[in-house]
């Protein structure tokens, strides 16, 4: 294990693992909901159904997967050999996912996605549980681990404006079902990229001293499960999960039901994506002045205050708009940034503790709690439609009551706003600092 600056091939090999896990965390967020609802004519309650169901083996799944990758063993490190193989699995079923058959059966339709959707999420945990496991491995210094997910937040954040800006502008230029299959194929491109560059670029990471992995799986849950700091940083991560889950499931119902304009779902995502860029530097920068815990605080303010102006959305112009969810851009930038350097903290130092690993673990019950809510966030905005009234179509934009575009203001404004605001009363109860960790590394 490498207690000095990772080399800045490692760092960048490291982050584009970000292209596949950016892309595949994006576009069925963005995108799937409208895909069954609007051009497969499922009605929206039974749409978020399909959405949550595979993500929900997650909560099973990537607990196990953790539990594989820390027992593991192989001269290429316990992690690396997962995101090759979960990566390709995962590029092949997505792939799949946006190609349902045109057989006149809303039922084929919803079963289709909803088998493919399974193979994804089951592909994803693989790939992402193993992958998110690896910086509390390859480095044990403290500020290394914000320097490296501020390079994966960057790549990160380029692959959500690639993917998220490009899948609704090939789907709406060939349109239909034939729109939807070539931006699953173009997307599944991607995914392979990120997985092909993960594998490579870590190659001469470090990989450490072996550790222990005695106990069953059990047994390390009941354990992790006990870690304080931990339950804190996870509930509050999950809570922010589903709120941005929410959001971007209603990006492109805010952009065609009350901007009037479909279009105007790519600009607005790039507004939330696009100062990224620019402020995951800053992040990075307070986090190493003030603490990863004061920087986090400030970006969940930022975060809810952001979805709290979209509330607005149906009486100012539409250049306000663009700019809260630029505000909700500069919040979730720094959202992302200090839980994932957060995360290999508690996991290094629950291991200098115990001498066990179980990095896996931790971060397979982690990512089940962000994927559950990535995947509850579309399934409740999906909720707010169905009691607003919303009126699914299979082609042609439908025309919706007023209730209906109440509900769409509603669950991209305040409704995720008040689960950030929520969010952090747990994050404050958070109590691993710098001067522990290192301390504890150091014995």
């Amino acid at each position: 294990m490498s207690t000095h600056a990772l080399p800045r091939q490692v760092r960048i090999g490291y982050a584009l693992g970000s292209v596949a896990t950016g892309s595949f965390g994006t576009v069925p967020g963005l995108l799937l909901l409208p895909y069954l609802t609007d051009t497969l004519g499922i009605a929206a309650f039974l749409a978020g159904a399909i959405v949550l169901l595979p993500k929900a083996l997650d909560v099973v799944l990537n607990p196990i997967a953790g539990r594989i990758s820390d027992r593991h063993v192989s001269p290429l490190g316990p992690r690396r050999p997962f995101l090759l193989r979960g990566g390709v699995a995962l590029a092949v079923c997505f792939a799949l996912l946006f190609a349902a058959p045109d057989l006149g059966s809303k039922v084929i339709d919803g079963a289709w996605v909803l088998v493919a959707f399974l193979a994804c999420a089951t592909a994803y945990a693989f790939f992402q549980v193993p992958y998110v496991a690896m910086p509390a491995e390859i480095t044990d210094d403290y500020g290394e681990r914000t320097r490296l997910m501020a390079w994966r937040v960057a790549v990160l954040t380029l692959a959500i404006l690639i993917s998220g800006g490009s899948a609704p502008a090939i789907r709406d230029a060939l349109g239909g079902r034939d729109g939807y299959r070539v931006m699953g194929l173009t997307v599944a491109g991607l995914l392979l990229i990120g997985t092909v560059g993960a594998y490579l670029g870590t190659r001469k990471a470090p990989i450490g001293p072996p550790a222990e992995t005695a106990g069953s799986l059990r047994e390390q849950l009941r354990v992790v499960a006990q870690e304080a700091d931990f339950r804190r940083l996870l509930l509050t991560f999950m809570l922010q999960a589903l709120a941005t889950g929410g959001m971007l499931a209603g990006i492109d119902y805010l952009a065609r039901y009350i901007l009037g304009d479909s279009s105007a779902s790519t600009v607005l995502f790039l507004c939330v994506v696009g100062p990224a860029l620019l402020v995951s530097p800053i992040w990075q920068a307070i986090g190493a002045r003030f603490g990863k815990k004061t920087g986090y605080v400030a970006a969940s303010v930022l975060l809810a205050l952001g979805a709290a102006g979209l509330a607005a959305a149906q009486a100012v112009p539409v250049a306000v708009v663009y700019l809260s969810t630029a505000l909700v851009g500069i919040g979730f930038t720094g959202a992302q940034v200090f839980p994932m350097a957060m995360l290999p903290d508690v996991a290094a130092v629950d291991t200098a503790r115990s001498g066990m690993r179980r990095a896996g673990v931790f971060t397979g019950i982690w990512t089940a709690g962000e994927t559950l809510g990535l995947a509850l966030g579309p399934g409740l905005f999906a909720l707010v439609l169905q009691f607003g009234g919303y009126v699914s179509s299979t082609g042609d934009q439908a025309v919706q009551p007023g209730s209906a575009l109440t509900a769409i203001v509603l669950g991209v404004s305040l409704v995720p706003a008040a689960l950030i605001l929520v969010s952090l009363f747990s994050l404050s109860r958070y109590r691993l600092n710098a001067g522990e960790v290192q301390s504890v590394e150091a014995r």
